[in-house]
């Protein structure tokens, strides 16, 4: 998992790198070499909320992202990191079930 930062108008210290990256190995380390580039953009500072957009490739697929906003820059990296770890997996169950033919809804009799 290669990850690419790209950090507006806020200081982000090392120690928030390593968090960042601890929390992405968590949420998409079981996903082994299906998980590509991983991008991070922060922007916000002190004053104001802190964005953060995260976006994973799903290789061969494409791309999951998601969008976060929080005051705390932690929660946003905590849920933002939850949420892409959940939508990696989803992503990965869908195309599972359209390859082994499984229809996504039920027909009820």
């Amino acid at each position: 998992m290669h990850v690419e930062y790209r950090i507006q108008n806020t200081d982000l210290a090392e120690a928030f790198k390593n968090y960042i990256e601890r929390r992405l190995r968590f949420a998409l380390g079981r996903f082994g070499d299906r998980v590509g580039q991983v991008s991070i953009q922060i922007s916000g500072n002190a004053s104001t909320k802190t964005e953060l957009r995260l976006s994973a490739e799903l290789l061969p697929f494409g791309r999951v992202a998601v969008h976060e906003t929080d005051t705390d820059l932690f929660a946003a990296i905590d849920r933002g990191t939850g949420r892409i770890g959940r939508l990696f997996g989803r992503e990965l169950q869908r195309i599972r079930d359209i390859r082994l033919g499984h229809d996504s809804f039920k027909i009820a009799a």
